[in-house]
C-alpha cells in the first residue's frame, strides 16, 4: 500500500503510538520525555563553545551541566524522523511557514516569523515555568 501525502496519518493512531512511546519510557528509562530542557542545554553548549566561563557562572548550569544526554537525542530523533517521514513519503518541501501561516498573518515572511518566535517563546516560556 502506498502512502498518500494527502491523507497523512490518523490522529488516533499517531496519538496512541506517541503514548506507547511514553509508557515505552517510563519503563525502560524511568524517566518522562520532554524538549524545553534539551532546548535549554543546547543554548549552553552552545554558548559554552563561545565563553565558557560564563556558562560555569549561571545558577542554571550549576546543577545542570549542559551536555548532550537521553532527552536531547529523543528531541534531535523528532527532527530526524519527521525529516525521513517527509522525505520517504514525497511531502518534503523547503518552507519558511505553513501555508496556513500566510493566510493568518498575511504575505510577509519577516512577520509570520516573528510571530512564529514570539508563540514559541511564549510556549517555551511556559513549559519552563511548569517545570519541564
Amino acid at each position: 500500500m502506498k502512502y498518500r501525502a494527502d491523507v497523512g496519518w490518523s490522529p488516533y493512531l499517531a496519538g496512541a503510538l506517541s503514548g506507547l512511546v511514553l509508557v515505552l519510557s517510563v519503563l525502560i528509562a524511568g524517566k518522562y520525555f520532554g524538549a524545553s530542557t534539551s532546548f535549554v542545554r543546547s543554548a549552553g553548549m552552545i554558548e559554552g563553545l563561545l565563553s565558557p566561563d560564563r556558562v560555569a557562572q549561571l545558577a542554571y548550569f550549576k546543577s545542570e551541566t549542559p551536555k548532550i544526554d537521553w532527552q536531547w537525542m529523543f528531541v534531535f530523533g523528532i527532527f530526524l524522523g519527521s525529516l525521513i517521514s517527509s522525505v520517504t513519503s514525497a511531502s518534503f518541501r523547503w518552507q519558511a511557514l505553513p501555508d496556513m501561516w500566510k493566510n493568518r498573518f498575511g504575505s510577509s515572511i519577516s512577520r509570520r516569523a516573528i510571530v512564529a518566535f514570539l508563540g514559541a517563546a511564549v510556549a517555551m516560556f511556559g513549559a519552563r515555568l511548569a517545570g519541564g
